[in-house]
């Protein structure tokens, strides 16, 4: 992989080799943030509308409250800053994602589970109770609410033990509630691109 450093201060990622996933990934590792190109490129333009011509909106609109007097009962003024509150707080999140990218397309031939795969896992070795998702993340995997998708992190107790098996594979994970869950992998194929 290839670190450049952009005019925006952002860190960009180029995807140089494959990136294997051989069995579990390191605590290191899991900080990593499995991006398409796409995602990547769309996360990075919306990075540069918030710190440039965002940052340089809601200033005005704070300036421009400024003047109407008295900011102790300026709802305008109030509203502007805690629009730039929640602007500042999304530039940092893109700023901190497109850092830890890993830009890649998803994986060519899956034979293990892997971020950008779509799997099938069975609920304590039954296959007639499936569940089917891609791991990885909506946003991160450039999907929008018209695709009926469902998406597990690696992060996320299902997709750390599942993280690196293979068709076949039982593991068995905590889910959030304290309860011991069991499953099998059943199927784990590549993310069909749009």
């Amino acid at each position: 992989m290839h670190v450049g450093l952009a005019a925006t201060g952002v860190r960009t990622l180029t995807q140089v080799g494959p990136r294997c996933y051989a069995g579990r990934m390191s605590e290191t590792e899991q900080q990593v943030i499995w991006l398409t190109q796409e995602a990547y490129q769309k996360l990075s333009d919306e990075l540069d509308q918030l710190s440039g011509p965002g940052r340089a909106e809601v200033s005005a609109k704070i300036a421009q409250a400024r003047e109407e007097g008295d900011l102790r009962e300026n709802g305008g003024y109030h509203a502007a800053r805690e629009e730039q509150g929640q602007q500042e707080a999304r530039i940092r999140q893109l700023t901190d994602m497109l850092r830890r990218a890993q830009v890649g397309e998803a994986p060519a031939n899956a034979d293990e589970v892997a971020p950008g795969t779509q799997v099938t896992i069975a609920f304590d070795g039954d296959e007639s109770d499936t569940d089917t998702f891609v791991l990885g993340s909506r946003e991160l995997l450039g999907l929008d609410a018209s695709v009926d998708t469902n998406v597990y992190s690696p992060q996320s107790p299902l997709g750390a033990a599942i993280l690196g098996k293979k068709k076949g594979d039982a593991v068995s994970y905590v889910a959030p509630n304290g309860k011991s869950i069991d499953v099998t992998v059943v199927k784990v194929e590549p993310f069909p691109s749009a």
